[in-house]
């Protein structure tokens, strides 16, 4: 053997074995079994944070009196007792929940007049969307009969639907009944607009549908991290069919305790090592969140759309790339959101911002300015609303989570630009718009744009950062 080949094999097997002699340790059979399940339920919680995303939702609305197969409403914008997850409080919302498991849903929706117009999407329960609705939608904003169709479905579909192929039994739709202004009038007409909505079983009577009333209840669905969020999981588990692609989580999930036609019954050894798990997962996806969404959307400024494109097309096509899987984006997405469009950017547009010019996390205690600038390229309105920094819901106990280019309240400047504070207290004269803040907690704030027109994609405004007020 060459003698700088001898070297390099001498060389590689005194460094194998320094490096078994440093990674070497005798583990019992315990301890290995209690690692391997802490790894397992941490890669868990990341897989099924859609999942669980959903079925918080769907116990809330349960909580709240509302069955499967029903209509969840807000009979007037949501305050901060709606603690999902970054809802918008300058809309309408109703949210039919489908269980197809006896047979294919019709949802009917109204064509869209001078004052109101329906937007939004139907998604899966893992959030996929199947198809948006409203002008950006399948219907054009003309309204029409959608047919959420059950997994393997093989019957004729009629004639006159849109017909979707759910790949899960169970799903919701969101739907935004948007109001011209916050008048009491405007929001009474969006009201009764998203409540020409019919949602009935194929061959139904369209005046069955039920629609239940969630304005100003508790509505709690953010996410648990603690092993309550197995609980969770498993009921997913138990209810959806298993995709071709999460298979592989079949014996994952069984390590946990978790399988199909099993009771999952954690005990106390167990609980004791899912709890830091969950914890664990979620610093996890905290610190992806945390560093941005590179790239920013406008250039030089924090605000960026809160999930990466290989995720999100994925939600958009079902992950048809057989080379990408987005799961690491998509806990990142539904740790703080919940529902995902056909198209984004169609009906709507998100941008995300958690701190300040300066690159420092917003601080309710500290008081902000954002100068919106005239001319926002959209059809329909923009609104900018705070969240609470740790749990991605409304900040508890404000008063007011938002302001909106449709509130006739907020004053504008003469070039037709809106500045935006966002503090524990208004500054001096800035009453009508201003968004309150928790001083004792951080804030994140959700800039959203419906009806986006090119010249936001083109780049051709721009939203600056947030900027500290001295």
């Amino acid at each position: 053997m060459h003698r700088l080949a001898i070297w390099f094999a001498a060389s590689a097997l005194s460094c194998a074995g320094s490096l078994n002699s440093a990674w070497s340790q005798d583990f019992s059979a315990d301890e290995l079994a209690a690692r391997s399940l802490q790894r397992r339920a941490v890669e868990a919680v990341i897989w099924g944070m859609p999942a669980v995303n959903y079925e918080r939702m769907l116990q809330a609305a349960i909580e709240n009196g509302a069955k499967i197969n029903q209509v969840v409403y807000w009979s007037k914008p949501v305050n901060w007792k709606n603690q999902t997850l970054t809802p918008n409080p300058d809309t309408i919302y109703l949210n039919p929940f489908y269980d197809t498991s006896h047979g294919p849903m019709v949802l009917e929706l109204p064509p869209a007049d001078d004052n109101n117009v329906i937007v939004g999407s139907f998604d899966v329960a893992w959030q996929n969307a199947l198809a948006d609705v409203g002008p950006a939608g399948l219907d054009k904003g003309k309204g029409g009969k959608y047919l959420i169709l059950p997994p393997g479905y093989k019957e004729k579909v009629p004639e006159g639907y849109f017909a979707l192929q759910s790949e899960t039994l169970r799903g919701f739709v969101i739907l935004r009944s948007n109001f011209k202004s916050r008048s009491d009038a405007d929001i009474a007409s969006a009201v009764a607009h998203g409540k020409r909505v019919r949602f009935h079983p194929l061959g139904g009577n369209p005046e069955s549908t039920v629609f239940v009333d969630c304005y100003d209840k508790p509505f709690e669905s953010t996410i648990p991290y603690d092993a309550t969020f197995f609980g969770h999981l498993d009921r997913f588990v138990q209810f959806e069919p298993w995709l071709t692609r999460d298979k592989v989580m079949i014996d994952q999930l069984r390590t946990l305790g978790i399988e199909k036609g099993k009771p999952f019954k954690p005990d106390a050894k167990t609980k004791g090592i899912l709890e830091p798990a969950v914890r664990e997962a979620h610093q996890v996806i905290a610190l992806k969140y945390e560093a941005g969404f590179s790239p920013a959307f406008f250039d030089n400024t924090g605000w960026g759309v809160p999930v990466p494109p290989e995720t999100r097309d994925g939600l958009g096509n079902m992950f048809a790339d057989p080379n990408q899987y987005g799961v690491d984006g998509r806990a990142v997405m539904y740790h703080m959101a919940y529902f995902s469009p056909k198209v984004f950017g169609g009906g709507q547009f998100y941008l995300i911002n958690i701190s300040d010019r300066d690159g420092k996390p917003l601080a309710g205690d500290k008081t902000y300015r954002l100068k919106v600038p005239a001319n926002a390229p959209i059809e329909q309105y923009w609104s900018a609303t705070a969240y609470d920094r740790e749990t991605h819901a409304l900040i508890r106990g404000m008063s007011r989570p938002s302001l909106a280019s449709n509130d006739a309240a907020v004053i504008k400047n003469d070039d037709g630009s809106t500045e935006i504070y966002f503090g524990p207290s208004a500054p001096a004269g800035k009453q009508t718009n201003w968004v309150p803040t928790d001083p004792k907690r951080k804030f994140e704030v959700l800039f959203r744009l419906y009806g986006p027109k090119k010249e936001l994609f083109e780049k051709k405004w721009s939203l600056p950062d947030l900027e500290l007020v001295p």
